[in-house]
């Protein structure tokens, strides 16, 4: 046993050299490959896949996100379309930048004003005191020739009344600076009576004027319209209606029906009316927020046939809010001698008689907030530009015009 546990002195030798010989072999490696890889490095850098790699390994990481800006107290809105992009900058700012009404020239584009429009409040109840107002809507093709019978109207009322004025782009006439008419034309494209820009039209008023809070009731009259009775009297009447006034005509089968517009609107759901109107603030801003029957009308409603101003409103009107609906217009007019217009009026018919008869002479009776009531008309047309010396005399006698 002892003999089997006695050492080879070779053996004690060769282990003891073992691990100088493990670290030559290794240092002998790492030189071949350094000195491999130094020589070669040129020629593997033409291998698309190893030119990627090297790409990925040396790019460097991206750059970190921007900080948020620093919030801006006026906030920049901005609004695109299929077209065009528009951006405008609205400073909100305190109630009192509110309770101030916006100037009636300014430069937004239809589509512009029509969503900016949409938006104002539908809260009845204001934060602050809130004079209700008549917004006077004119839709002309020039001047108003019958603006000194307007300026005696509103004259000592100051305050409860807006004006906007559309006329035709063409017209370059001016105003005076103490006219009631002065600064209140809007933004106007050419107007062709009985085309589809007619509606458009009103709808541009219309969008002008809600974006006054105070604007409650609103009226769309031509420049041959008056006045029936003082201003006292024509705004207790419509700020005291419990419905808007807007013609709608029953036609059933009528020849201007257009079978395209099945099936969103019916042949028996067809209507006519005036283009001449009044709404309250809730219904306007339906009709200028509608984005189903108005398109359907531009789209359907070019021909002659289809007279879009005397057909859209009161067919959608009608169709979507009935109830609400008085089913007439607040403006007379005399269709007595036939044809495609009404009668105008010319100087030598103005007289005490005829205005009175215009006022409260007719047979026939008219539904106010349920109620019977001989006042159906406040406004009457067409009167001709040469009537206004003789409205003039006869309006403090006949309308009460102070």
């Amino acid at each position: 046993m002892k003999k089997d546990q006695k050492q080879n002195p070779t053996t004690n030798v060769f282990s003891s050299l073992l691990p100088s010989w493990n670290l030559l072999s290794n240092f002998f490696l790492f030189s071949t490959g350094l000195t491999i890889g130094i020589t070669f490095s040129p020629y593997l850098r033409s291998f698309p896949f190893i030119s990627n790699l090297n790409q990925l390994s040396i790019a460097p990481p991206p750059p970190p996100p921007p900080p948020p800006p620093f919030p801006n107290t006026t906030p920049t809105i901005s609004i695109s379309n299929q077209t065009e992009s528009f951006e405008r900058n609205f400073s909100f700012g305190s109630i009192e930048n509110l309770k101030s009404p916006p100037n009636a020239m300014h430069n937004m584009e239809d589509e512009e004003l029509i969503w900016r429009a949409s938006m104002v409040p539908r809260i009845q109840r204001f934060p602050f005191k809130l004079v209700q107002k008549i917004a006077f809507l004119f839709l002309v093709r020039g001047d108003l020739p019958l603006a000194p019978l307007w300026e005696k109207f509103f004259e000592g009322h100051e305050g409860f009344y807006s004006i906007y004025v559309h006329s035709n782009p063409s017209f370059n006439g001016t105003v005076a600076k103490d006219s009631v008419f002065y600064g209140r034309r809007v933004l106007s494209k050419e107007v062709k009576w009985g085309k589809f820009n007619m509606v458009e039209a009103e709808r541009r008023l219309l969008a002008n004027a809600l974006l006054d809070f105070s604007n409650q009731r609103f009226v769309l009259l031509s420049e041959s319209c008056i006045p029936l009775f003082n201003f006292s009297t024509i705004y207790s009447y419509l700020m005291g209606s419990t419905k808007t006034f807007v013609d709608a005509y029953d036609l059933p089968g009528h020849n201007r029906y257009q079978s395209q517009l099945q099936p969103l609107i019916m042949r028996e759901q067809w209507r006519k009316g005036s283009q001449w109107f009044e709404m309250d603030r809730d219904l306007t801003l339906e009709v200028i927020s509608d984005q189903e029957y108005f398109p359907t009308f531009k789209r359907m409603c070019g021909s002659y046939s289809c007279v879009a101003d005397e057909h859209y409103l009161s067919t959608f009107v009608s169709l979507r809010f009935g109830w609400r609906n008085s089913n007439r217009s607040l403006t007379w007019v005399d269709w007595s001698n036939g044809g495609s217009h009404p009668f105008q009026f010319v100087s030598k018919n103005v007289t005490v008689k005829l205005l009175n008869r215009l006022r409260n002479g007719s047979d026939s009776h008219c539904e106010y907030n349920g109620e019977r009531s001989n006042i159906c008309f406040l406004f009457a047309r067409k009167f001709s530009p040469s009537t206004l010396s003789r409205l003039l005399i006869f309006a403090a006698e006949v309308m009460k015009f102070n």
